[in-house]
């Protein structure tokens, strides 16, 4: 083959403008990367500028793949060049990582700095409700006078509600219209009478307890009634007790409760479970006898009901009427904390208002 020598100058003078151009090429890689990286806002938008200058389908990648095309003489020169300009974008990549981290912590540290001049803020502390106030103090009076406490199921059995406390089928308690009924057989207990009775099935006389909790009834909401309300029952088993008893007990009740001045008066009444059975009631609070709205005109509120424990109660429950005797009663929990705070609507309780709880 003839050499030409014209060929051999053009073919040079072209491998020479294409490494002049690899060159501005690199170069202008260098200093978009420059820019764009400054101008960077987060530390993703960095991350995706070194992949799109560094990464494997990069555009540094993209220039060093033309340099196949290139005489070996020539390949050195340009991947030198290109190392440069891959050290010099991947520092300046560092460098705003380094400086996008600095920033951050900065303005975290300005977010969560402390200024110890600043008066500091009181915690709000929440406050017992005023029916576990006086159910507290309830619990103490009885445990005084050697009651224990004894608790049993909401959701309870027709039997321990109304079979063995002497309530017949036909008795207007097993209403649907007075008890919210599960089925046939399971009620929402409306008195706690059922503890009492677990409590006599399991332990033999002397038997002293209250048994407080919650209780349901079909009652309209009004100033003294909810269909939800708090009930604290006590029972007394033992030998030779008598109504003497009963109301010896209720009376220093009422007395360490609301003070030596109450006046409380017991008036005959009818329960199934107790004969003779009577309600214990407590001179109105708003006004003082006199008749107002909350006693609707009585001038005296009923706190509780009270009895001797039925004869038949105690052969149901396995325990000797002619050996033994007791007493029950039986109290609204709501009312006596309307009594000893003198709040006139029960609702008050139920209603979750601040203003009113943060009285007490």
């Amino acid at each position: 083959m003839a050499f030409r020598p014209y060929d051999t100058r053009d073919e040079r003078l072209l491998i020479f403008f294409e490494v002049i151009l690899l060159k501005d090429m690199l170069n202008q890689i260098e200093q978009q990367a420059i820019e764009a990286l400054e101008s960077a806002k987060s530390e993703q938008e960095i991350d995706g500028l070194r992949v799109k200058y560094l990464g494997k389908k990069g555009e540094l990648t993209g220039i060093l793949k033309q340099m196949g095309g290139l005489p070996a003489e020539e390949r050195p020169l340009i991947g030198q060049l290109a190392n440069i300009v891959r050290e010099k974008i991947g520092a300046k990549i560092s460098e705003r990582f380094a400086e996008m981290k600095s920033e951050s912590v900065k303005a975290r540290l300005s977010l969560e700095a402390i200024d110890v001049t600043m008066p500091g803020k009181r915690e709000a502390m929440g406050k017992r409700h005023p029916i576990s106030l006086v159910l507290d103090d309830i619990t103490e009076i009885f445990l005084g006078m050697g009651f224990k406490v004894a608790e049993g199921p909401e959701v309870e059995l027709g039997y321990y509600n109304f079979d063995v406390l002497n309530i017949p089928k036909d008795h207007p308690a097993r209403d649907t219209q007075d008890t919210f009924y599960i089925n046939d057989e399971v009620i929402l207990r409306p008195q706690t009478s059922p503890v009492q009775v677990r409590v006599m099935n399991r332990q033999k006389p002397p038997i002293r307890i209250i048994a407080p909790g919650r209780v349901y009834r079909s009652d309209a909401v009004d100033a003294t009634h909810s269909p939800l309300f708090h009930q604290v029952e006590g029972l007394v088993i033992d030998k030779a007790i008598t109504m003497a008893d009963l109301k010896g007990t209720l009376e220093l009740f009422a007395k360490m409760l609301y003070g030596n001045d109450m006046v409380v008066r017991f008036r005959p009444h009818y329960f199934p479970f107790t004969e003779p059975s009577a309600e214990m009631d407590a001179m109105c609070f708003v006004c003082q006898g006199e008749g107002c709205r909350l006693c609707k005109g009585e001038g005296w509120i009923e706190i509780l009901g009270c009895g001797m424990v039925h004869p038949k109660v105690l052969k149901n429950c396995g325990i000797d009427p002619c050996e033994y005797a007791g007493f029950a009663f039986g109290m609204g929990l709501e009312r006596v904390v309307m009594r000893r705070y003198a709040i006139d609507d029960l609702r008050l309780f139920f209603d979750n208002d601040e203003r009113f709880l943060n009285q007490f």
